[in-house]
């Protein structure tokens, strides 16, 4: 039933076929997902995992297929929250802070995709595809050697690479950085997760 998503995710549109007809229908959306690493949730805690532990995690986790896996953009694993970590102070930069800068880089987005797209077809890094994504991301020398290694060894599908090459673009315009750099591959790399 997922991997029905795997569609919309990619194109931006859901399209109903019944007999001899089809509709579609915009599907523009932001996905967020969370999932516990096994059916108990406890698989990184050994005094409190279940006995069909680490075999438990893998079969609950393969449950989403690798081509829905591939769409996502970030995958970040959280630990469980300690009681001690309710008492520390809040984070240094608060969310206004993180929220303009979010905004700076959207501005900084539009207004690239202005000029470069006179379709208007494409606003943001997410939107952009093909050359027009080359373009834009293409990383500096050091940051397409790793982006080589990395699609190596991490086994990335050409969705991948260039889900990867969206992302570092992203962290560079929120750097306000006009390159992408080897720093901001290597971050869109480990939110990747997952292997790959």
């Amino acid at each position: 039933m997922l991997d029905a998503l795997r569609q919309p995710i990619e194109t931006g549109e859901a399209v109903i076929a019944r007999a001899n007809h089809h509709v579609t229908y915009p599907a523009r959306f932001q996905l967020v997902a969370a999932m516990n690493p096994c059916r108990c949730g406890h698989l990184a805690d050994p005094n409190r995992a279940c006995s069909r532990a680490p075999r438990c995690g893998g079969d609950y986790q393969n449950r989403l297929s690798g081509p829905l896996l591939d769409r996502f953009d970030l995958a970040i694993e959280v630990q469980a929250v300690s009681a001690a970590d309710l008492s520390l102070p809040p984070p240094a930069e608060g969310s206004a802070t993180v929220a303009a800068r979010v905004a700076a880089a959207r501005a900084l987005q539009t207004e690239r995709y202005r000029r470069l797209d006179p379709t208007g077809a494409v606003r943001t890094n997410a939107d952009a595809n093909g050359e027009l994504l080359t373009a834009v991301a293409e990383p500096d020398p050091p940051g397409r050697a790793l982006m080589r290694q990395a699609a190596e060894k991490l086994q990335l599908s050409a969705r991948g690479y260039h889900r990867v090459l969206k992302v570092a673009r992203t962290l560079a315009d929120l750097d306000r950085a006009e390159t992408v750099c080897r720093v901001h591959v290597a971050e869109a790399l480990a939110y990747r997760g997952r292997g790959g």
